[in-house]
């Protein structure tokens, strides 16, 4: 076994431990072990190059030996600017309307098919329904409404006639009533007989009875007009029915719009429920998006915003609407923008990329490299404090550039460590070496 390299190997790594892990301590140890005289030193001129002692001066890194526990770091100096920030999402086009337009009546279309793709008005037809038996049945239902009409007046007649006959019967009574009065009378005078008396208390009698009668026949006059009424009513609403009925047998457009599926095929059976054609509305169109909880706040109606679509031209457009509930899924909330779409260019379903104006706020352009995590994982910075220690700040990432990224959630003016972070904890106390310096 050869014993020379492996000494030379461990001489080789005791000078490399020395020049890099205690370079100060070695450096010092070999000052005071030079043999010069300090006092010839002292006396001795020295003339240094300006060239030399400006560079010496404007080293940072040559800060000299520093004590334990101290860490050497690389920090930045950064002063916060404001910036226009815009809230970018990523969302797709969706029309303004889509119906599915729906039979509400059974039976076999009879009108020729339009196919997907066609622009249709508003009241355009789309599909026919046969009538069939439904023309009679509306004819059936106005004959008995004009037989119901044409009994009115006989009803409405029997009324007042029974109302003379109750009247009439009222004033018998009264008649009875006077005469059994004279003959009570009469007949505690003596001048009137006791037949007489029972016959006109028996008339009274007679006379509440006709009262009676007269007023039910009152009522079954008045009970036969709400009957008719209710014929009447009852013939009109079969009417109108069967109206109704022959107007949905023509199925139209409910708005302008493009067809996009075919409708009914010619002799096809329609029924209830039954899909005649799905008409959208592309003019205007809608660009939606959702925003995540943490911008929401600097989003609102009316602002300006841009949307760059997959295939097509940019546009821009104002916020419109502005979810209230969030998605109980994502936790996002839906906006949408409103674009002018009179060639129908933008197609539904498109991608797009949403840029939503908001208001300047101040942030620092610090690298990616500079952000680290806590303990907790929560993204931030570490900074350096008044007493020269490092403590972590967490912040908001606004925008990602090819210069670095713009956060927020620092003062205006801040000292970020961007090298050596990774290496202290919340009140270690460190050596700065700042990058402007260096520079």
């Amino acid at each position: 076994m050869r014993i020379v390299p492996l000494i030379t190997a461990c001489l080789v790594a005791l000078v490399l431990f020395g020049l890099v892990i205690e370079r100060d301590r070695l450096f010092a140890l070999v000052s005071d072990l030079s043999p010069r005289d300090t006092a010839a030193v002292a006396s001795e001129p020295v003339e240094e190059a300006p060239a030399q002692v400006a560079e010496a001066a404007a080293d940072p890194l040559d800060e000299g030996p520093v004590d334990d526990g101290i860490v050497r770091v690389m920090a930045k100096r950064s002063v916060a600017q404001e910036i226009g920030t815009q809230v970018r999402l990523r969302g797709e086009t969706e029309a303004a309307r889509q119906v599915s337009v729906l039979s509400e009546v059974s039976g076999k279309i009879i009108s020729d098919p339009r196919r997907k793709g066609a622009f249709v008005h508003e009241g355009a037809l789309l599909c026919s329904v046969d009538p069939g038996t439904r023309e009679s049945a509306l004819a059936e239902a106005q004959a008995r409404l004009n037989e119901a009409q044409a009994r009115r007046p006989e009803v409405e007649a029997r009324i007042p006639e029974a109302q003379a006959r109750v009247a009439e019967a009222r004033a018998r009574l009264d008649e009875a009533r006077i005469n059994a009065t004279a003959a009570e009378r009469l007949s505690q005078d003596g001048f009137a007989s006791q037949t007489r008396v029972a016959n006109t208390e028996a008339a009274v009698q007679s006379a509440q009875a006709a009262i009676s009668t007269a007023e039910a026949g009152l009522k079954a006059a008045e009970a036969g007009l709400d009957s008719l009424n209710a014929s009447i009513e009852s013939a009109q609403a079969a009417v109108a029915r069967a109206r109704t009925e022959i107007d949905r047998l023509q199925i139209v457009a409910p708005f302008d719009g493009v067809l996009e599926t075919d409708t009914a095929e010619l002799g096809s059976l329609m029924q209830p429920g039954g899909l005649c054609a799905t008409v959208i509305q592309l003019d205007p169109i809608k660009v939606v998006g959702f925003v995540p909880e943490t911008e929401i706040g600097r989003v609102e109606v009316g602002a300006m915003a841009g949307a760059r679509l997959s295939e097509g031209p940019d546009v821009q457009a104002r916020v419109t609407f502005l979810s209230r509930s969030a998605d109980p899924t994502t936790r996002t909330f839906r906006v949408e923008l409103t674009v002018p779409n009179p060639d129908l260019a933008i197609r539904d379903g498109q991608t797009a990329e949403i840029l939503i104006q908001s208001q300047g706020v101040k942030a620092h352009l610090l690298a990616a490299s500079a952000l680290t995590l806590d303990d907790n994982g929560t993204l931030g910075v570490r900074i350096i404090d008044a007493e020269s220690t490092a403590q972590f700040r967490p912040v908001t990432v606004l925008r990602d550039t090819p210069e670095g990224v713009y956060v927020t959630g620092l003062p205006d003016q801040a000292d970020i460590i961007t090298v050596g972070q990774e290496f202290v904890t919340d009140g270690v106390v460190v050596a700065p070496s700042f990058e402007e310096i260096i520079q």
